[in-house]
């Protein structure tokens, strides 16, 4: 048996954008490449022979914060940070959740998530 799956969400997107304003020379991809690069239904479908299954949900957080921490400091994306300047972690993580907040809110945040997921077995 063999699986993926992938994802597209706002937050991962307002974070990536975020980060072109601490390291605008270099940014951190890590969202933009896996595993939310890998995202178009057309193309899993293409890549796999099979139909895939998708459903648009909206993915809810306490605060802007915890997306922000959620994908600068528990994903790769922190170790591209760290690579760039280890000490601008928390500057990068403040500045995504201010990011966030402007386009979702202060309070409890919700914005649209995409997932596929594709099995295939023999």
């Amino acid at each position: 048996m063999f699986g993926i799956a992938s994802a597209r969400t706002c937050f991962a997107d307002d974070v990536t954008n975020a980060l072109k304003d601490i390291f605008p020379a270099d940014p951190p991809q890590f969202l933009a490449r896996m595993p939310h690069g890998y995202h178009d239904v057309d193309l899993i479908r293409r890549d796999l022979e099979v139909a895939g299954f998708s459903e648009i949900k909206l993915s809810r957080a306490p605060s802007p914060r915890h997306p922000a921490i959620a994908y600068c400091q528990g994903t790769p994306l922190r170790n591209e940070i760290f690579a760039r300047d280890a000490g601008k972690l928390e500057l990068a993580t403040d500045h995504a959740a201010s990011v966030i907040g402007r386009k979702h809110g202060e309070g409890a945040v919700a914005a649209k998530i995409q997932g596929h997921v594709v099995v295939a077995a023999q």
